[in-house]
């Protein structure tokens, strides 16, 4: 009866196994480790546009940055915030540490609409995020951030030249090492001459989504925008009178 029961538990863990394997095609289109439809009949910035509960405030940014040819014409891989991680750098009046409070204490003016912050720094910290040509998940490296001198990720040059190491998670399961759900990860790097240090990690909850002309990989909202919201709200209130 001992025999039996282990026999049936290692039949079940191969089943498992083998379930798993098939589900992790290289075609597969991941939604937190789920399937779903990748393609849209549409340019990246329109794919964005029909999504408004999540990007209404990033197509805005696309456009006072002046890049709607970018996101519309040219092969891209877009990493994409979400609107809320726009909406906590600027911040309110009583959020300790915003944007907004940090101007108002300064005597300065304030942001009142998305076009106070100048477009040009707006196009520097959206590049961080966008890179040439179309990469898939399955296009990027295995990374392990416990055994990064084996599974490293790799190095990529994003629009504006700024360095961000990308790869791609395998998750465990079962207590089977990388034979889980896959799981894509973007680290900006803030100082190239320390290329392994201070990374800004942020995870991707949506990738693989294939408009007409790029690949956007979503990402998950625990991110800051630019990757270092601190810079950047450095940056805008320095511009302010």
């Amino acid at each position: 009866m001992k025999h039996m029961k282990t026999s049936i538990g290692r039949l079940c863990q191969l089943l498992l196994m083998l379930t798993l394997l098939a589900s992790c095609s290289k075609d597969d289109y991941y939604t937190d480790g789920g399937l779903a439809k990748a393609e849209f009949n549409g340019t990246v910035l329109e794919y964005l546009s029909s999504k408004p509960v999540d990007f209404d405030t990033l197509v805005q940014v696309i456009k006072i940055a002046g890049m709607e040819d970018v996101f519309n014409k040219e092969d891209i891989t877009f990493f994409a915030p979400r609107d809320k991680n726009i909406k906590d750098m600027i911040g309110t009046y009583d959020i300790g540490g915003s944007l907004n409070r940090r101007l108002y204490d300064d005597g300065k003016d304030t942001i009142k609409v998305l076009s106070d912050i100048d477009g040009l720094i707006w196009r520097k910290y959206l590049q961080r995020y966008l890179f040439k040509g179309k990469n898939k998940l399955m296009d990027y490296p295995q990374i392990d951030f416990n055994q990064q001198s084996i599974h490293g990720g790799q190095n990529y040059y994003a629009w504006n030249n700024t360095v961000s190491n990308i790869g791609v998670v395998y998750n465990d399961v079962g207590g089977v090492k990388y034979l889980g759900y896959r799981a894509l990860h973007i680290s900006y790097i803030p100082d190239v001459s320390r290329p392994t240090e201070s990374w800004r990690t942020v995870r991707v909850s949506s990738s693989d989504v294939q408009p007409n002309n790029g690949i956007v990989h979503v990402l998950d909202v625990g991110g800051r925008f630019g990757f270092d919201d601190g810079e950047m709200k450095d940056e805008i209130i320095d511009s302010k009178r």
